[in-house]
């Protein structure tokens, strides 16, 4: 039921296509740990925070790896995908895709939660761990220095 929604979740945070792997995972957690959902969200918002957290430890993988990588071999190693390979963007999307991964992390987090996957305060409150206000207050500084660096474009 959410299996597009968390694909397109770990698309964004992860800045690559090649997510279905981690689509998979977010899911074998939550059978793993439906014992520990206690319902004080709904499923949906309980599914984004496993997918949050495996994005995240995805990032972590992929940052070792690339350590290891210039240690063991002292090549420049690419960061990430270019933007062209990943969705194959039209330039719109492409800039705003560019001008997201550029962003901090909790302003990335809630710009991807609120705007694009248009999730409501409470819901990215809960994802999130934080009050619904921080949620409010950073987002609306999200979407300011995103339109800062985009030249105006929004979500």
């Amino acid at each position: 039921m959410y299996n597009k929604d968390i694909y397109h979740f770990l698309v964004y945070y992860i800045g690559s296509s090649d997510v279905e792997d981690l689509v998979q995972e977010v899911f074998i957690r939550a059978i793993k740990g439906f014992d520990t959902y206690q319902g004080k969200s709904s499923p949906k918002t309980w599914l984004f925070s496993i997918a949050r957290h495996v994005g995240i430890d995805e990032i972590r993988k992929r940052k070792r790896l690339r350590m290891k990588q210039t240690i063991w071999f002292r090549e420049e190693q690419t960061d990430k995908e270019t933007p062209e390979k990943i969705l194959q963007l039209n330039e719109n999307n492409r800039l705003l895709y560019q001008a997201i991964q550029s962003l901090k992390t909790n302003y990335r987090d809630v710009i991807i939660l609120r705007g694009i996957k248009e999730l409501t305060v409470s819901e990215t409150a809960s994802i999130l761990n934080w009050n619904e206000n921080k949620v409010r207050i950073t987002y609306h500084r999200a979407l300011k220095t995103l339109q800062k660096s985009t030249g105006g474009f929004s979500l």
